[in-house]
This record gives structure tokens, C-alpha cells and sequence, in this order.
């Protein structure tokens, strides 16, 4: 990489934090109280403010997609609908409680599921189905929850990139059965790490509460009390996935000062629509900007070919870019030679690249993301015309 680009780098993502944050985590490193205690139980309640619904904090969105499906009894022998372009931690949170996975394709428009291909896949030992609310957007979410209804099964919503994000005028987690949100130190809001699961069903929220602290019965109350339990009663499989003070320390902050970087990830993702909608070569993902705070922004390259060597191109003029995701079906794993084709995915997933999005970005900044990318595929080196694309 060039010094100059090195020295200019525009980073694919980034925590973005300020003094307050840094203040916040000294005043509990002055207590002395690091682990779970005041500050959770406040970032709790602050969650269930701005949500609508009681939130259940623990130490990352993957134990909270865990603890969620483990809460609704799901577990060994049963399967979960999930769509295969996600984050492996959506699979491996499944198949910790013993279920299996069913790797499900996407709708090409907006990479969520494709829930009309997850009920080709029910089988008697479906038991639950989990919406990936890709990018932030939630997909035909209304469709999903009637189609969990008729089959009679659970709804665990992995929103880890939603935070923020509204549909049908509520936001994401503030309604339907239970909803996982992230908030490691690249989401829309962070704690450093750190998740929540969030649900008006009482019994998933008690056994969570339970469940994160090694099944320890009610010592959530002993916590935020600053008490331990001394004498404690064990139901259940636990966990040591509570969330600690200092995490929360920081998500309170952040939470507090949601407003500005949700609005400026909306802007600059608006900018990078605008400018890139309308290249023969390029589609974006589908998305209403005015309802989500967008997590990442990602693009279809019709025909890609080569994006190892675009990826490449564009990091030596000083431009990180990723790929949201690899397919979880293909990975070692998960694979099963059984599985019916996902068509869909298995061409997206080489076309996708996700460009960079964070709030600490300028406007020409993405001028300059913008401006690199269409240059590298103004030479037509890395797409293929006659490549298999979809409508």
C-alpha cells in the first residue's frame, strides 16, 4: 500500500467513541465494582425505555441468539429456519443448544429470508424460525410471523445489525416474539461487547436472567443489589454470559447519544445510493433509509469475478472493504451434501462487497469510496458479462 493511502486509510468500520465513554468506564473502574451490578440493571432499564419492551442484557449477541432459542425449549433433535448468508454466529448459536441449523436462501432485493424457500424446508422437528435483519432491514418480516403461525413456531429475530431500525412504525424489538440485538464495538451502538435479548414473554426473560449467570436462580436480583447468592439452586444448564458493568457503562452513553450517529449512518449510506444507483454493474441492496439506521452497506457487482483482486485494488488506494457473508451452509461444519441448492445465495454471495460505513466518515470520504470503486470497474477486469446473474 502506498504511504500516502496507508496514511488516509478509510477503515471498513470502527468504534466510534467519545470522551464520555471513556469517563463513563473510569467513574466504575473508581468503584470498583467490575462486574454485573448498577450499571447492567440501568442500561437495562434504559433499553426497555427505548425500546418498549424488557431487555435481558448478557456479554454478546451470539449468547443472547443462545440463550434466546435455549429459553423457548428448543434444543437437541429439533431445527431452526435460518437463512445461509449470515454471520456464523447465528448457526453456531443454534446448534450450542443442540439444535440444527436449516440453511435457507435470501430474496435477492433486500438479502433477508426468503421465507416462501424456509417452508419448502419444515420438517416435524421445525421448531423455530430466525429472521437475520440484514444490513438493519428486516425483510417481509409481517410475512414471516404469519408463517411462523400457521406452522406453530417460535420467531427469534436476529437483529444484531437493526439497532435503531423501525418497521411498520415500531422499532425492531419493541414488538413480536423475541429479538437478539449486538452491541459489540462495531454495531450502531456498543458496550465494547455485549447483546440483550428483548421479549414481553416473561418466561424466556426469567430463564435468561437465570441462564446467564451459570443457572443460578434469581441471582440477578442478588446483583443489582450488590449481593451475591450465597446459597444458590441450579434448575438448569447456565452459562457465564452476564454482561459486566464496564460494558455497560459504555452502552448507556451510547444509548443515550443514539440520535446523531443513527442520522449520520442513515446520510452517508443515502450518499453512496445515490451516487452508485443507476452503474450497469452495480446494485445496491434494497433498503427504505428513512425507517433503518443502517449497519453496513453492502453492493451486488453483477458478473464479479475477481473480487479478491477488486478488494485488493482498492485497499492500496487506501480503502478497506469486506464481504457480508460467506455462506454458513459451505462452511465445514455445517455442510450437508442433502441440502437442497440455494440458488440465490450461492450467486450472491460472490457478488456482494460491503463498502465502508461508519459515523465518524466524511461526505467526501464516501466521494472517495465512491470515486475508487468506479474507476476499478471502468476497466472491466473483474466482471464477467456472461456470467449467470440474477433477474
Amino acid at each position: 500500500m502506498a504511504k500516502e493511502a496507508k496514511d488516509s486509510l478509510i477503515r471498513l468500520s470502527k468504534s466510534c467513541l467519545s470522551d464520555a465513554e471513556k469517563n463513563a468506564v473510569i467513574g466504575v473502574l473508581n468503584r470498583e465494582y467490575l462486574g454485573m451490578g448498577d450499571e447492567v440493571r440501568r442500561f437495562e432499564a434504559a433499553l426497555e425505555e427505548f425500546l418498549g419492551r424488557p431487555a435481558v442484557c448478557v456479554a454478546n449477541g451470539t449468547a443472547a441468539l443462545h440463550l434466546a432459542i435455549q429459553a423457548a425449549g428448543i434444543g437437541q433433535g429439533d431445527e431452526v429456519l435460518v437463512q445461509s448468508m449470515t454471520y456464523v454466529a447465528s448457526f453456531q448459536a443454534i446448534s450450542a443448544t443442540g439444535a440444527r441449523p436449516v440453511a435457507c436462501d435470501v430474496n435477492p432485493d433486500s438479502l433477508t429470508l426468503d421465507w416462501r424457500d424456509a417452508e419448502k424446508r419444515i420438517s416435524p422437528r421445525t421448531k423455530a424460525v430466525m429472521p437475520v435483519h440484514y444490513s438493519g432491514g428486516a425483510g417481509a418480516l409481517d410475512e414471516i410471523y404469519e408463517f411462523a403461525k400457521k406452522y406453530d413456531l417460535r420467531v427469534i429475530e436476529d437483529a444484531a445489525h437493526a439497532f435503531g431500525s423501525e418497521y411498520n412504525g415500531k422499532k425492531i424489538g419493541g414488538f413480536g416474539d423475541t429479538a437478539c440485538f449486538s452491541f459489540d464495538g462495531i454495531k450502531n451502538i456498543t458496550s465494547g461487547e455485549g447483546g440483550c435479548v428483548v421479549t414481553s414473554d416473561q418466561r424466556i426473560l426469567e430463564k435468561v436472567k437465570d441462564a446467564r449467570l451459570l443457572g443460578v436462580r434469581r441471582d440477578t436480583d442478588a446483583r443489582f443489589s450488590g449481593k451475591r447468592s450465597w446459597h444458590p439452586d441450579v434448575t438448569a444448564q447456565g452459562w457465564r454470559y452476564h454482561m459486566s458493568n464496564l460494558m455497560a457503562a459504555i452502552g448507556l452513553v451510547q444509548l443515550a447519544n443514539f440520535d446523531r450517529p443513527a442520522e449520520r449512518r442513515r446520510l452517508l449510506a443515502q450518499l453512496y445510493h445515490r451516487r452508485l444507483t443507476g452503474h450497469s454493474s452495480i446494485t445496491p441492496i434494497l433498503v427504505d433509509f428513512s425507517t433503518i439506521v443502517p449497519h453496513i452497506f453492502v453492493v451486488r457487482i453483477n458478473g464479479l469475478i475477481d473480487r479478491g483482486r477488486l478488494r485488493k485494488e482498492m485497499l492500496e488506494q487506501g480503502i478497506e472493504t469486506g464481504i457480508h457473508y460467506f455462506p454458513s451452509h459451505e462452511l465445514s461444519y455445517y455442510h450437508d451434501e442433502n441440502l437442497d441448492p440455494l440458488p440465490v445465495t450461492e450467486i450472491l454471495s460472490q457478488e456482494v462487497l460491503t463498502l465502508p460505513l461508519h459515523p465518524d466518515l466524511s461526505d467526501k470520504d464516501i466521494e472517495r469510496v465512491v470515486e475508487t470503486l468506479l474507476s476499478c470497474l471502468s476497466t472491466n477486469r473483474f466482471i464477467s458479462v456472461g456470467k449467470t446473474q440474477l433477474a
